[in-house]
């Protein structure tokens, strides 16, 4: 049950600052997968992890507290709409996200590379995106404005709140994530789509990797500069697309440059994120592709995924922990996780339904009805997001946690068959 406590360890300077690693666990046998533990400076995360999406310093419509009574370990920010609102000088003069948001535990911060895609082509990040003979570098979603421009030294971008122009380069994204002060941040990249040629996806990973260099001279830079904040691990991105031969390079070479900078005096890469719009079918195999090239003693983050099988498939081609905002956007809409698959609590079927929202799943919301929060959507009541995002991230931390024990007890493939095997069996739950 959800107790709203003060987390047990406070964020402020008597605490001892633990220095950023990776140990690995046990390992999935005939995979890449593998469980393993992720130490930061505000604490440790147990892998595989989910990692709930905080966008703007808050997991939308719930508090802090209620997030870490879930059992989640880390809270993934954004670096971009921060940086327009409120600003990261504001966020570091508070002492860090952590402290900004009352969020003690580990936080990672993403570096906008995101935002170069979804505002220069309008296009979703959806790894069930088919474009398959679509290609075109100048295509844009109906509808949408081309609000950022990409060249060779960064990026130049209208804020989608008030227009204004901004710029981004590799350095600004270090010195926004280091005054946002996350425990693992990201270098910044071009986030490309499925839309792009191959032309255009080798060129934006040679602009990536150049710019992941720069990001790593500014990262030990700052690093130095700012040796009174805990200790920041940056972590480089993996880009490529659908394209095998580009998504190996892009792990050998931001491999060779963490090996480099560490034996040049520097701090490396403390891990690796796996970006890219990927088609559903070829995310495994993608994954699968990169974690066979990168090294085994350094964490992995896929970036934005959260339905069951994915989760499941990126687990097993190693991904160590990943984030999306999916559970909590659709729950503001009313869909609702459960074992027997996901439904919509504002159908009318469950006005009169006064069971719990999944009968055999025991979190805080199980002292609610389906018709409660019917009824709450109905009436346009902000507690039913709030409920429904408590239950819908709840549910996947919990699936997520399932694995990794299954992993440590040598049961893994029977617990996912067995989940998998109910949730996609198409029941009314």
């Amino acid at each position: 049950m959800l107790a709203v406590t003060a987390p047990a360890e406070q964020q402020d300077g008597n605490q001892p600052r633990r220095a950023p690693g990776f140990t690995h666990g046990t390992s999935l046998p005939g995979t890449l997968g593998r469980t393993g533990v992720i130490s930061t400076p505000h604490g440790d995360i147990a892998t595989p992890a989910f990692v709930p999406v905080g966008t703007k310093a808050t997991v939308k419509t719930v508090l802090p507290e209620a997030v870490a009574s879930l059992g989640a370990q880390a809270v993934l920010a954004n670096a971009y709409h921060l940086y327009l609102q409120p600003g990261y000088d504001i966020i570091d003069q508070a002492g860090g996200l952590g402290a900004f948001m009352n969020w003690s535990g580990p936080t990672y911060t993403d570096s906008g590379g995101f935002q170069v895609m979804s505002l220069g082509a309008g296009f979703k990040k959806v790894i069930s995106m088919d474009v398959s003979g679509q290609q075109d570098d100048d295509k844009i979603a109906e509808g949408r404005e081309r609000l950022a421009r990409v060249d060779d030294d960064g990026v130049t971008f209208k804020s989608h709140l008030d227009g204004s122009t901004h710029r981004f380069t590799p350095e600004l994204s270090m010195r926004i994530q280091h005054g946002l002060g996350a425990d693992i941040i990201f270098g910044f990249d071009e986030l490309t789509t499925l839309m792009n040629t191959l032309s255009y996806q080798e060129n934006s990973l040679e602009r990536t990797r150049l710019w992941a260099i720069r990001c790593l001279a500014e990262h030990n830079r700052l690093s130095v500069e700012r040796a009174h904040r805990p200790q920041q691990s940056l972590w480089g991105v993996i880009q490529g697309a659908q394209y095998e031969d580009l998504r190996r390079k892009a792990a050998r070479d931001l491999t060779a440059m963490s090996e480099q900078d560490v034996a040049d005096g520097g701090k490396g890469f403390g891990g690796f994120g796996i970006g890219g719009a990927l088609e559903k079918q070829n995310l495994g195999t993608i994954v699968g592709w990169v974690n066979s090239e990168l090294p085994q003693d350094k964490p992995k983050h896929l970036l934005g995924i959260s339905e069951p099988d994915d989760i499941f498939t990126a687990i097993e081609n190693g991904a160590d922990t990943f984030d999306c905002v999916s559970p909590t956007r659709v729950a503001r809409n009313g869909a609702i996780y459960s074992l027997d698959g996901r439904y919509n609590v504002t159908n009318a079927r469950f006005r009169t339904d006064f069971g719990s929202l999944d009968p055999e799943i025991e979190n805080y919301t199980s002292q609610y009805s389906r018709a409660y929060l019917h009824h709450l959507f109905k009436a346009k009541e902000g507690l039913a997001a709030t409920l429904a995002t408590l239950h819908n991230v709840s549910f996947v931390i919990d699936m997520v946690d399932g694995a990794r024990k299954a992993i440590e007890n040598g049961e893994y493939f029977e617990y996912r068959d067995a989940f998998l095997g109910r949730y996609y069996a198409g029941k009314t739950p």
